[in-house]
Parts: C-alpha cells; structure tokens; sequence
C-alpha cells in the first residue's frame, strides 16, 4: 500500500491563541502494579477505589494474514482487579464461569457500561470454541461488580455474580455502550464473524449496525432481561466503529454523549472526522467541524467548567490520520501510531475546536487504552468530570491502562505487527493549574457549502449549488429518512470558486430525501430535501 504524506497548508492553521480556556499542564507518571499483564481492548469497572478488568487481548495489533489474526491464544481468559492506591492486583480464570459467559468475557473490543453496582457487557469478538470460528458474540451479560471484587480478592467462588442473555440484537462489537435517563444506548459497531482478511476475501461476513439501538435493562431479578427496543438507522453518520464515545455536559446543561470519529467510511477506506451529538431527543451530526489529531478508540477524559461553560475533551494517543512534525500538519491516510495528546473543546456557544497540547505520550501508544477516571473528584452521572468544583491547584484526574504500544507508526501497514505488543503500563493522569504555552490551534471548519433548491420540489430534479475553496473530489449518498443509502457515486469537473448542476432524486421515492455530500474525502454536508409526491 502507498504511503500518502501530504503538508497541509500553513493558512489551515491557525495563531496559538487560545478562543477557549483550559489552564493546565497535563502530566503523566508511570504507576507499577505487580501481577498485571499487557492488555488492550478490555472492558472495566470501579468500586471503593479498586478496578475491575474483563477481556481483551494480550498481544499486539491483529496480523494481516487471515491464518494468525485474532488468535484464541492471546484471549485475555483471566479477569483482574486493581487497588491503585496500594499498588497491588489480584486474578482469576474466566474458565470455571458457564461456557456462554467464558468465552464472551474473554472477547476483545466489548461494549460495556456500569450502572451502579453493575456492569453491563455486550457483544464482542474472539474465537469461539463452541462455534470452532471466530464470531461477534449475542450476549448481554451483567456483573455484580463489588460482589465480583471480593471474590477475586478472597479467592471464593464467581459464578454468582453472572447473569446472560442471549438476542441477535446485541451480535455488535466496536460500537460503544451508554445510557441516558433510564435508557441505554447501543452505538455503532459492527457485526464481524470469521476471520480477518485484508483483502476482502470470502473468510468472514461483516454488517455495520449503522445505527443507535436503544432499549431498557431489568437485572433485577435472577433473570436479566431487556424491553422498549428501538432502532434509529442512518447508513451515512453513523456507521463507525472503533471510535471514542464522549460523555458531554452540553451548553444546555443537557447530559448526552459525542461521538468522535471512528472508521471507515463509506466510499473511502478513511476515517470519519466529523462528530455526532447523541441526546434523548435524537442524534445530530455536526458536519460543520473536522477532528483531526484523533481518529481510533483511546483513552479519552472528559471535563466540563461549568463557570465559563466549556466542554473539554482531552484524548491520549492512539492512530491518526493527522499528526504534526516539525511544526507541520500531516496527512497520513494510513493512519499511523501517533504520540499525539490532543484536546476538543465545546463553548457556551455550541462551537468545537480543537488543540494539540505541548505534552506527548511517553511512545507510539494508547490504541485500544482506557481511561479509568478518579471517582473521587466531583463528577457527573455519566462520568464528566465537574471541573469548576475543584479548587486544588493540581489533582490526579484519573489513569490510562494498557492499549498497543508499537515500535514503529506504520506497523500494522508494514504487516510488521509483531513490533506491536499490548502495553502494561499504568500511568497516573493529574492536571496542573498552568497557562500551557505553544497550545496549537488547527482550523477545523467545514469550508465546503451546498445549496439546494427548490425545496421542497414538486420535481425529481433540483438544483444544487456548490460553493468551493479548492477544487477536489467530490461524492454524494442520498438517503431516506430511515437511514438508508439508495444511490451512491462521484460527480466530476466541479470546479473551486461557486458552481451549480442538475441533480437528479428519483432514486429515492419517499417524501424526505437526504442528500450528503463528501468533499476531498473528509468535508460532509447534508441537506434534507421534501419531496412533495
């Protein structure tokens, strides 16, 4: 595969002065916990200062030959529990649970929450013994976190604190889980049975969700179970997986979530850039602001100011297609390890940026980490820290745990991925009251507008004018309102400068058609048209 480096530039970016406010270094120190293995991917839980890990992986980036992908070997089979403060862990096998819960729990890339006492897992894959095959598991299982704690602490028996169902409706792995109110949220990800083959062939079938699955969990009795499914489609905004989900404190007050890039999309094998607000009236793709410095699932640490009320989203490493160099911005569509820490930030105006910070992770790491917040700071139901409520002039934030760790940025596009291994390192994340100098600022607005008309149209044919600042490719989806793609393609000779054609809609024969266009592979605009039939 050919290796693109593109320096964007220099009018793309923008004086380092700052339009919002975060006044603190952020630092990082390497915390040693004895007994605790190199683990990606995983999912977790707290309780009274001590951690609960389930799952993942214990190697490197998955190989490129279908054959050594993803193997059964490497399954994290044990589950681990971490007291921080004293710096010591305890484990037990997942083998003595019932064969359905053993081997969902030991799947990489779970979704998974924790409501109280409870941690909810869904989904995941990994081989399957059962199935002789690699699979997306159809589980949803619950944890009795602190019960679970205590009893990998004492070493008595588990299997208790297990309850599992088994639906076709949780077979996702690499969405996100999230809840709000009394609702949860299934987001993104995908289906993937079989195995992993680059080249597309036929080892495996994969189905994006392409959507937001929202239902209710009763655990309340000895059987779990769930109601009010719902299904919210859209094949264009939200198919993703192997994104970060952020918990967000939105300008409102309003507590909802934000979904920051993630892969692929649809006609280009490129990451999203662009973010999608999730909240109970619905979810809202802001198309108007790119993301660039953060492109995979990381650890990631949410904040909100409530004095001067700004959202702020700090994320740690990772893969990226973007990344600086010698004070430049580059373009790399292979995505590499980056040692990048950057920061978005929502104002009390609804507007988002974002900011390279002047620190770095210690090495190419962080893909596939977690952040595990300090639950002792003031914080939020969905985990927000309250930034405002802490008056000390440093704090310890929460810790980054695991992920892959690689000698090289092009690792896994060299198919040298034995340099990559899954990363041991704990390390302790504080924040120092500070004015961080040489806080980079990059322009993340959408240059790229469409105007349709007329709208609504009596007509299959509308006019479409498009206002360019350079000339590039150019794609469309349209889309009906129940989230389907039903035509798709390029349009050629649009030139830079303001321009207009024809566009023909007859493909979608219902009352709203979406129409989405896709500029330079990473510029969105959306436009929804009434068709009066």
């Amino acid at each position: 595969m050919k290796k693109y480096f593109i320096v964007l530039l220099l009018t793309f970016l923008q004086s380092s002065i700052a339009q919002t406010t975060f006044d603190y270094d952020v630092v990082l120190t390497p915390v040693a916990v004895s007994g605790l293995p190199g683990l990606h991917s995983y999912a977790f839980a707290q309780h009274n200062g001590k951690w609960l890990i389930i799952g993942g992986r214990k190697d490197g980036v998955h190989a490129r030959q279908p054959n050594n992908a993803f193997p059964g070997a490497q399954n994290n089979t044990d589950m681990y529990v971490v007291d921080i403060a004293t710096q010591q862990s305890w484990s037990v096998s997942v083998n003595s649970l019932p064969t359905g819960i053993k081997e969902q729990l030991q799947s990489t890339n779970m979704n998974f929450y924790q409501d109280g006492d409870a941690l909810f897992i869904i989904g995941g894959y990994a081989y399957s013994t059962t199935a002789a095959d690699h699979k997306t598991f159809d589980n949803l299982t619950s944890v009795d976190v602190p019960n679970l704690i205590n009893a990998i602490i004492a070493g008595t028996p588990i299997t208790t604190y297990f309850k599992q169902i088994s639906n076709a409706n949780f077979a996702i792995t690499g969405g996100q889980l999230a809840k709000i109110g009394s609702t949860f949220y299934l987001v993104g990800g995908h289906r993937f049975d079989g195995r992993y083959n680059p080249m597309n062939n036929p080892t495996f079938t994969q189905t994006y969700s392409n959507a937001i699955r929202k239902f209710t969990i009763d655990n309340s009795g000895t059987t779990l179970s769930f109601a009010n499914y719902e299904v919210i489609s859209d094949a264009v905004h939200l198919h993703r997986r192997d994104y970060n989900l952020l918990p967000q404190v939105f300008p409102d007050g309003e507590l909802g979530y934000t979904i920051s890039s993630g892969v692929f999309q649809i006609a280009v094998d490129l990451p999203f850039l662009y973010p999608v607000d999730i909240k109970a009236s619905g979810y809202y793709p802001q198309t108007q602001f790119n993301q660039y410095l953060s492109n995979y699932h990381s650890g990631k640490a949410c904040l909100y100011d409530a004095t001067l009320n700004q959202m702020h989203n700090l994320f740690f490493g990772g893969m990226s297609q973007y990344f600086y160099q010698a004070g430049n911005l580059i373009q790399d569509n292979t995505v590499p390890f980056v040692k990048t820490i950057s920061r978005t930030t929502r104002t009390a105006t609804g507007d988002l940026y974002e900011y390279q910070l002047p620190v770095e992770m210690p090495n190419l790491k962080g893909a596939g980490a977690e952040f595990i917040p300090n639950e002792n700071l003031p914080h939020y139901s969905n985990e927000v820290i309250q930034l405002s409520n802490i008056t000390a002039n440093e704090f310890v934030i929460g810790h980054l745990f695991g992920g892959i760790q690689s000698a090289s940025p092009s690792a896994f596009t060299d198919n040298q991925t034995g340099l990559t291994s899954a990363d041991p390192t704990i390390y302790e994340v504080k924040l120092v009251k500070n004015t961080p100098l040489n806080v980079q600022q990059i322009d993340g607005k959408n240059p790229f507008s469409v105007v349709v008309s007329p709208n609504p149209t009596t007509s299959d044919t509308i006019r479409v004018e498009f206002t360019m600042p350079y000339e590039t490719s150019v794609n469309y989806m349209i889309s009906t309102l129940d989230g389907k793609v039903v035509e798709e393609g390029d349009i050629e000779g649009i030139r830079a400068g303001k321009s207009g054609m024809n566009f023909d809609i007859s493909s979608a024969n219902t009352e709203f058609v979406i129409i989405t266009f896709v500029f330079d592979d990473k510029f969105y605009v959306s436009e929804k048209v009434i068709k009066k039939i």
